[in-house]
């Protein structure tokens, strides 16, 4: 990311003039969400100064006090607009997909969007402006998985199981071995996992 500053649309002097879709305002906005990503995932959001994020993004201190005056506010923007998602398929085979799944948390957790997401889900026990997008953010993933679940019990091949319980069973494991990172997190120890967690669960059912 450039340190070079350079001067918003929004500071120019001269009339204002209409502003096209994804252009200067809407790259600046971009640079200022990407270097609070960054910053959050270094140090954390009780250590986000404005000061850093426009150095970092290469823009004026003011640009970032006027698209977000409150530190929460873009916190939350920069969260919502790089959460990513770790796609989970459908394929009929609820073991492969979930296996999938794992392997693709693991790569997520590995990135400046994983390690801005872990210091999140960390404050946000004390911030609720920070526990409003965290969330909003796991329950689409939930959705998804309870509905993924669903259909693999419609097929018979898991009991009855609430989602949010399946997926600490299955994401806990992942986030401590990417956090410790003692060993790499490879598709075994994804496949380990899902086997244990579907195995009790179908031994404990009933």
């Amino acid at each position: 990311m450039t340190a070079t500053r350079e001067q918003d649309t929004d500071d120019a002097p001269g009339p204002v003039t209409a502003r096209r879709p994804g252009g200067r305002t809407a790259r600046t906005r971009t640079r200022i969400l990407e270097a609070t990503l960054h910053l959050v995932a270094r140090d954390g959001i009780a250590a986000l100064r404005y000061e850093e994020v426009a150095e970092l993004a290469g823009v004026h201190k003011t640009s970032v006090y006027r698209n977000w005056p409150d530190r929460e506010e873009l916190v939350n923007a920069a969260l919502l607009q790089y959460a990513g998602s770790v796609e989970l398929e459908d394929t009929g085979d609820l073991r492969h997909d979930l296996v999938d799944y794992l392997v693709g948390l693991a790569g997520l957790l590995s990135t400046t969007t994983g390690r801005a997401m872990q210091r999140a889900i960390q404050d946000a026990g004390e911030n609720p402006d920070v526990a409003l997008p965290v969330n909003r953010i796991f329950e689409q993933r939930l959705a998804r998985l309870q509905q993924v679940v669903d259909h693999a019990v419609a097929r018979g091949e898991l009991p009855p199981v609430d989602g949010y319980f399946l997926a600490e069973m299955l994401t806990g494991p992942v986030h401590l071995y990417v956090s410790r990172g003692l060993r790499p997190f490879t598709r075994t120890e994804a496949e380990r996992i899902t086997d244990v967690v579907l195995a009790g669960l179908r031994h404990t059912a009933g």
